[in-house]
């Protein structure tokens, strides 16, 4: 294939400038970065990167990157999609919008979906630089998960080579649905997990509360935390006690809902994204 133009749209924020990185040397594509407001413009100058128009960039672009909140990314659809070359590819980065039905509709545009799974803590780094890099930003190696939301099934593979690199280094590539990646987030890897984090947060403040040293508790949990999940996600050969195991069964009944599991439901999540495409906030800010 020949190289591709790919227009990157919000280039100057974390996400933009994480994929404007990976993506500035590579051979087979050329990059225009879009930005607006004088913030963003001046990120790019700094960075010595002439910006480049949005009606410009959708008018030339093979390849469009959103990497924009959720709540822009309808707007910005509607705005360049009429503009769009035919066979124009369309790479969401969040689930939310696409799940919500905010996609401007073209039935010879393909809209693509990716998002990174971050680096898995359970991993041999390679360097001190890699174990600190925890939102995956090019040191340690992290998956990718992918949908082909619309368009011809050749474009998948077109859709995933760029994504392989824009989250490099890669460990492995994985392909869902659109709806399977909305259970993924928010339900799975925000609702579920930070509400239990957020319980141990509260949890350690009690102890603190009750004339434990802070710095104690901290350690305490942060330590547990670590060994507990290697247990319960097998990265350790390990077993708790059955007495451990029935003092969890019996504490999860104080703490959890017996219908906690309905988050994963398609009405839940269907809520769970239109609180976010309408501005009511993330929880996690990818």
């Amino acid at each position: 294939m020949s190289q591709q133009t790919v227009a990157i749209i919000g280039a100057a924020g974390k996400m933009g400038e994480r994929i404007s990185r990976m993506l500035v040397d590579d051979a087979e594509y050329t990059l225009l970065h879009v930005e607006a407001g004088e913030k963003g413009l001046a990120a790019l100058a700094a960075r010595g990167l002439p910006a480049v128009p949005i009606e410009d960039a959708a008018r030339t672009a093979d390849i469009v990157v959103l990497a924009v909140p959720d709540t822009l990314v309808g707007p910005i659809t509607r705005e360049i999609v009429p503009d769009l070359k035919s066979g124009a590819m369309v790479i969401c980065l969040d689930p939310a919008a696409p799940y919500a039905g905010e996609l401007a509709e073209r039935t010879d545009v393909t809209y693509f979906l990716t998002h990174p799974t971050h680096p898995p803590l359970f991993q041999e780094f390679e360097s001190l630089e890699a174990q600190r890099d925890h939102w995956g930003f090019g040191t340690a190696k992290q998956s990718i998960v992918s949908a082909l939301i619309q368009g011809p099934e050749e474009d998948y593979a077109r859709g995933e080579a760029i994504a392989s690199r824009m989250f490099r280094p890669i460990m492995r590539s994985h392909r869902c649905s659109l709806e399977q990646m909305a259970i993924l987030e928010p339900a799975l890897s925000e609702l579920v997990p930070l509400s239990c984090i957020d319980t141990m947060r509260e949890g350690m403040r009690e102890a603190v509360r009750r004339g434990v040293p802070e710095e104690a508790a901290r350690d305490f949990l942060l330590g547990h935390i670590n060994v507990e999940l290697a247990i319960w996600f097998g990265a350790i050969d390990w077993e708790v006690s059955a007495g451990a195991k029935l003092m969890v069964q019996e504490a999860q009944r104080k703490l959890l809902r017996d219908d906690w599991k309905k988050v994963f439901e398609p009405e839940s999540i269907k809520e769970s994204v239109e609180t976010i495409v309408a501005g009511g906030g993330k929880p996690l800010n990818d």
